[in-house]
């Protein structure tokens, strides 16, 4: 029985970098440090920013509303991840409905790590449309 070559249980990458002499960090963080920890205080004007930015002058569209949602999930999420809260994915959700005089009620149900994870909220409206933003960041272990 001839004896295998033994795979290797480090990616290229770190080879690589350990190859050139650079030390490779440890990636086993179990808890955000607190400069880094998701914060609503920290998020909501990010998202009330982007609400107004493209909601101001908007009227409500049916058609056009899908799409709306989609460009104002990805730049939300784009912003928050520009804010440098590290090793966080987010979940953004977005509604808009039109604005006829109504009332709506949203909840929703997470299991997630309470001293790391967080979300943050934000409501637009005008005279046409109403928008309701929700980000979810949670820490990736």
């Amino acid at each position: 029985m001839q004896d295998e070559p033994v795979a290797t249980e480090q990616p290229q990458q770190q080879q690589q970098q350990q190859k050139e002499g650079e030390e490779v960090a440890n990636t086993y963080v179990i808890r955000p440090n607190f400069e880094s920890k998701f914060r609503p205080l920290l998020a909501k004007p990010v998202i009330h920013e982007v609400l107004v930015e493209r909601l101001t002058d908007k009227a409500y569209d049916k058609e056009a509303t899908s799409g709306l949602c989609k460009e104002l999930t990805d730049e939300i999420k784009a912003r928050l991840r520009a804010n440098g809260f590290e090793r966080y994915k987010f979940v953004v959700q977005v509604a808009i409905g039109e604005q006829r005089g109504q009332g709506v009620k949203m909840a929703c149900r997470c299991l997630w790590d309470s001293d790391s994870d967080n979300y943050v909220q934000d409501i637009f409206m005008n005279d046409s449309l109403f928008c309701v933003a929700v980000a979810f960041g949670v820490f990736h272990y």
